[in-house]
């Protein structure tokens, strides 16, 4: 029997220690990662956000890691995020199952919010996550490891040790050298993810980590296609701007503006095609 089914065959019983409601969830929302032998355990929550909750996590050996990040999103009722639908413009919806919805039944159930309806929502909205780290992995970018995903959680690479998470950007002092270096290196994502046709859209230094001298982004639920999206350059000038406010207060000189300009344009050019 290979190993995978072992693991399957045991009853998942995470040590995480939450509430019983917290535990009701991540068992639920985790079991079918369990299930198909990509995780061990749930060892603790790294963070709990107004989307989602993200736990660190035992990794099956077969996923050659030793610790993954499982990102479980929250049910609608209880998000917190109520200008979702900025970001979703130009998008296609996904049923639970990972099929696009182009039938007006489906539609008019996510605009009347319908139990249906939340159910597409946020399988869309894990998907369209899921896909864009993917694609950005696939291209390069420093992002974590995608491995799966389900209705409503995205299985990675976790950034950290099993002691500690990796912590954000913003709480972290940077030499000036260092700084420069970091930063032309997050640019350099910026680039990648242009020519993935994805902008962050909510790109800062809370949503990169830095780990071992490395920056990671993360966080991408809200990424735009810039093709798509009628507010795209400003998005793009909004990271730009964010990323230069961190950087700046390290001791780098930054124009903003012109930065994210000069993306646009060579972006529209095709200079930034992979």
């Amino acid at each position: 029997m290979p190993e995978a089914d072992n693991v399957a065959a045991e009853e998942f019983d995470p040590v995480f220690a939450g509430t019983e409601q917290e535990q009701a969830w991540v068992l639920n929302s985790l079991q079918e990662f369990y299930d198909d032998g990509l995780l061990t355990d749930v060892l603790y929550r790294v963070k709990g956000g107004k989307e989602a909750n993200v736990y660190c996590c035992r990794a099956h050996p077969s996923t050659g890691l030793e610790l993954l990040a499982a990102k479980v999103f929250r049910p609608r009722i209880f998000r917190a995020m109520k200008n979702d639908w900025f970001y979703k413009q130009g998008r296609t919806f996904r049923d639970p199952q990972g099929k696009a919805i182009y039938d007006g039944r489906n539609l008019k159930a996510v605009r009347q919010n319908t139990r249906r309806g939340r159910q597409i929502d946020m399988a869309s909205w894990c998907h369209h996550e899921y896909e864009t780290i993917a694609a950005c992995h696939a291209a390069g970018a420093d992002v974590p490891r995608p491995l799966a995903h389900s209705h409503n959680s995205i299985l990675m690479e976790f950034i950290g040790d099993e002691s500690q998470a990796a912590p954000i950007l913003q709480r972290v002092s940077l030499a000036r050298a260092e700084a420069r270096e970091l930063f032309d290196r997050l640019m350099h994502n910026v680039e990648v993810m242009l020519a993935c046709y994805r902008i962050h859209a909510d790109l800062s230094a809370y949503n990169v980590l830095y780990w071992d001298g490395r920056g990671t982004l993360i966080d991408f639920p809200q990424a735009v296609d810039p093709h798509m999206h009628p507010q795209a350059v400003s998005l793009l000038v909004r990271d730009i701007e964010r990323l230069c406010r961190y950087f700046t207060r390290q001791g780098l000189k930054l124009n903003p503006g012109k930065i994210a300009h000069d993306l646009w344009e060579r972006f529209l050019r095709g200079e930034l095609r992979q």
